[in-house]
């Protein structure tokens, strides 16, 4: 066999291999790729487990992880946190875990009452502990709670200045907050698709209409118009009601960016061949949304959803720390901060800004996962 011989058969094998090889590059599942390229962002998952950890607290077992009640009292107010601890003063090991109890003390100089850490009084810790009778999942009967102590209360983050256990009243409260953003991004989400679609894929004076009417909502400062919008809300409505206004008054302000994005993605599908294709064939204005451009701009509704989510939150939290939002004995995370607004509590009680840090992990870890799915959405742009 000559030279040229061997050549042109490799040169076959290679073209065949390559051939059999093509539809399985080409035609792999798109969704396991954009699984594969967001499991490789480490920090968006990471942010994705705290988020379903702190959903799954705050909507399924709020009452089992929390010791007490949202409402409940104990006879130390403005307690400081106390610690777990495995190591006695004496300087032994204890195999169960404990806390230091509270003693009263006086202070003279600022004229007022508070508890201190009693190095003399140990509290065994206790883990899965009957504790007051809760529904769980809203129908079944229970009473177990996920850590207490059968001598004495026990407060990981300390007391408010009534003497309610903070930790209990922050899972209680991230309920209420958690709960706002996912209802109040997914009425944006109604409103920014449907007016950013229909100016899009019409344009001319539709476009112009409702461009001009987005940015007429869009110049005015956020903070002033919530001010404004929150006074409709009577002082004396329910707190239900408090709850869906709040709701709705940020989704009335937050769908212009939605509209906008969604407008220029709209903008740039509608004149692909496939959606000229459809036209051709007589297809509907509303089968070419349906069939064609809302599949192709799902992944951008994914994202800009996971990344309006801390907006709809901070929002709510501002209005209630503001004092125009939910009211007591409503608990939000909002309010818990609303309460410690003062110079006295922040003197004596620094603990109370605890909320603060959730608002915090909750907003960095929405923001990290948004930006891991923007990546992952779009898997090919790296290659």
């Amino acid at each position: 066999m000559s030279l040229d011989d061997s050549s042109a058969n490799g040169a076959e094998i290679l073209s065949n291999d390559l051939v059999q090889a093509r539809p399985a590059a080409t035609g792999a599942d798109l969704r396991k790729l954009i699984w594969y390229s967001f499991k490789k962002n480490r920090l968006a998952v990471v942010s994705a487990i705290i988020l379903i950890l702190l959903y799954g607290i705050c909507f399924v077992f709020p009452e089992f992880i929390a010791p007490y009640s949202a409402e409940f009292v104990s006879p130390y107010n403005q307690a400081p946190p106390q610690r777990l601890r495995i190591f006695s003063r004496n300087g032994g090991i204890r195999l169960r875990p404990f806390v230091y109890g509270y003693k009263k003390e006086r202070d003279t100089v600022n004229v007022r009452i508070y508890f201190v850490r009693d190095t003399a009084k140990e509290i065994p810790f206790a883990f899965f502990i009957h504790g007051s009778e809760y529904r769980l999942l809203g129908f079944i009967p229970a009473r177990m709670h996920l850590f207490g102590a059968k001598e004495d209360s026990v407060h990981i983050f300390g007391t408010d200045t009534v003497g309610r256990d903070l930790f209990s009243r922050i899972i209680y409260g991230g309920r209420i907050s958690l709960s706002i953003g996912l209802l109040g991004v997914f009425v944006t989400m109604i409103l920014g698709v449907i007016i950013g679609t229909v100016s899009g894929f019409y344009g001319g004076i539709t476009d112009l209409l409702l461009q001009r009417f987005n940015e007429l909502i869009m110049c005015f400062p956020h903070i002033p118009l919530w001010m404004a919008l929150s006074t409709i809300l009577p002082p004396t409505a329910s707190p239900y009601m408090v709850y869906f206004g709040i709701t709705v008054m940020l989704a009335l302000i937050s769908w212009g960016p939605l509209a906008r994005q969604i407008r220029g993605m709209i903008l740039s599908i509608r004149q692909q061949d496939f959606v000229l294709a459809a036209r051709s064939f007589g297809a509907t204005d509303w089968y070419i949304i349906r069939r064609h451009l809302m599949r192709s701009a799902v992944s951008l509704f994914i994202v800009i959803a996971t990344l309006s989510i801390p907006y709809m939150i901070l929002g709510e939290t501002a209005l209630s720390y503001l004092g125009l939002g939910l009211r007591p004995p409503v608990t939000s995370w909002g309010v818990l901060l609303y309460e410690v607004q003062n110079v006295y509590s922040l003197r004596f009680n620094p603990w109370q800004i605890i909320p603060a840090f959730f608002i915090i992990a909750t907003v960095l870890a929405f923001n990290f996962l948004g930006d891991g799915i923007r990546d992952a959405a779009d898997p090919f742009s790296r290659r």
